[in-house]
């Protein structure tokens, strides 16, 4: 491993391998020298599915990570990784022992895939994400009221991806632009219901992001005051300046990443339903 900058990383799965990803991905992240090559097997749930992960495994050894609850296919993949002499780790296993443990009592049943059960959760979270893709972007402000949350930011402030990713976790949630000489529609300014969270950055790191995406898209805008960094400024201080009037908390968003955003929007928002404006 010394002499390389990757190694292969495959994620065994008897579901979608959402969990393997997420976890794999974190651990991996913290490795700034070394990239994965990942190899992701979904839905394993008989020996022919195995068989041929097992064949890729051999062809490109690394390592071996498994949310596997069928014994046998367990023992077989195990039993190949000794054979080959691979690391190979449950992500499930440590945690359900644990839970044993604590419980006092074995599962009473294999349940794969159970996290995806079509419950009232997952309901929720369809019912969230409809939501949020017709409120995105100022769309039918008159129906912001029924959100959990609205976002308001100028452009290129990851209005519209923090959405969808609260959405995800069951948040309905909309989104306004604040737009340069453009009032905020009323509906938005009286807005009491949902958490209204300001969104922002420096106007150096806005105007890097919308110069790549002009660059992108091989776009050309004859108003140049969309990447001039005194206009940006101009933006960003009228957004907070309007956050501050109606004493919406807002976020500085330059170097946080999505997941970081979402929740600390999701740290207000548990403080807001714990102690409700009134």
């Amino acid at each position: 491993m010394a002499d390389k900058n990757y190694f292969h990383l495959h994620l065994v799965s008897d579901a979608t391998g959402e969990t393997l990803i997420t976890v794999a991905r974190a651990a991996a992240a913290q490795y700034a020298n070394v990239s994965p090559v990942e190899h992701l097997y979904p839905m394993v749930r008989n020996h022919k599915q195995l068989d041929a992960a097992l064949a890729e495994i051999t062809e490109s050894p690394g390592v071996v990570l498994y949310t596997l609850l069928d014994e046998e296919l367990i023992d077989i993949l195990e039993k190949k990784c000794r054979e080959l002499g691979l690391p190979c780790m449950s992500i499930l296993g440590p945690v359900l022992r644990l839970l044993q443990s604590y419980l006092g009592s074995e599962t009473q049943t294999h349940r794969v895939g159970a996290q995806h059960m079509l419950n009232a959760e997952y309901f929720q979270r369809i019912d969230a994400l409809n939501f949020t893709m017709v409120h995105d972007d100022g769309q039918h402000v008159e129906g912001l009221g029924q959100a959990d949350v609205v976002l308001v930011g100028v452009s290129r402030t990851s209005k519209t991806p923090t959405s969808i990713y609260l959405a995800n976790r069951g948040i309905k949630t909309g989104n306004v632009p604040l737009v340069p000489g453009v009032p905020v529609a009323p509906e938005v300014e009286a807005l009491k219901a949902p958490l209204v969270v300001g969104l922002y950055a420096s106007p150096e790191r806005i105007v890097q992001i919308r110069e790549n995406r002009l660059l992108g898209l091989k776009a050309h805008r004859d108003d140049d005051q969309y990447i001039d960094r005194a206009a940006v400024a101009e933006e960003v201080a009228y957004s907070r300046k309007l956050c501050a009037k109606h004493n919406w908390p807002v976020i500085d968003v330059t170097r946080r990443s999505i997941e970081e955003t979402a929740a600390a929007v999701m740290r207000l928002l548990s403080e807001r339903r714990r102690h409700p404006v009134i």
